[in-house]
């Protein structure tokens, strides 16, 4: 199972359609929780959070350090998942769940939003952690999940 990081930065207007992606998962048993680190606006995070019972974290390191499971995806709340992603993401856990790039939509020399799938010894092991320098700690010839 997984612990879901959402990087809220300025995009607290999107969270709600990412997390109610991210339902689907967590009934599939895909997901153990959610935590969101970044901050946004305090009513919205409150109703969210008593909504989808995902977690708060004041930024990335801290929600690292909170994070339960060893395996992390880590995504901003940007990023629009494909169609699909889903049974892409429980087919590559089945075969091992090695560190992967999750694209969403756009296509990635359009500015493509991605998140990662990471262990958590990997992620904590960086200096200033976020989302550029988790991508540049994935394994040589990490997946790509679309």
């Amino acid at each position: 199972m997984l612990t879901v990081i959402v990087e809220t930065a300025d995009a607290g207007d999107r969270l709600p359609a990412l997390l109610a992606a991210l339902t689907s998962a967590a009934v599939e048993g895909l997901v153990r929780e959610v935590l969101i680190s970044g901050g946004g606006p305090p009513e919205l995070l409150a109703v969210l959070r008593e909504e989808t019972g995902a977690e708060l974290a004041d930024d990335l390191p801290s929600a690292l350090q909170a994070a339960r499971s060893e395996r992390l995806l880590v995504l901003p709340a940007t990023i629009r998942l494909r169609p699909g992603w889903l049974a892409a993401l429980a087919q590559h856990l089945q075969r091992g769940g090695q560190d992967a790039l999750i694209l969403g939509e756009g296509g990635l020399l359009a500015g493509q939003t991605y998140g990662v799938l990471i262990a958590r010894a990997t992620a904590a092991g960086l200096t200033r952690p976020d989302l550029r320098r988790l991508r540049g700690a994935l394994a040589r010839g990490a997946s790509r999940l679309k």
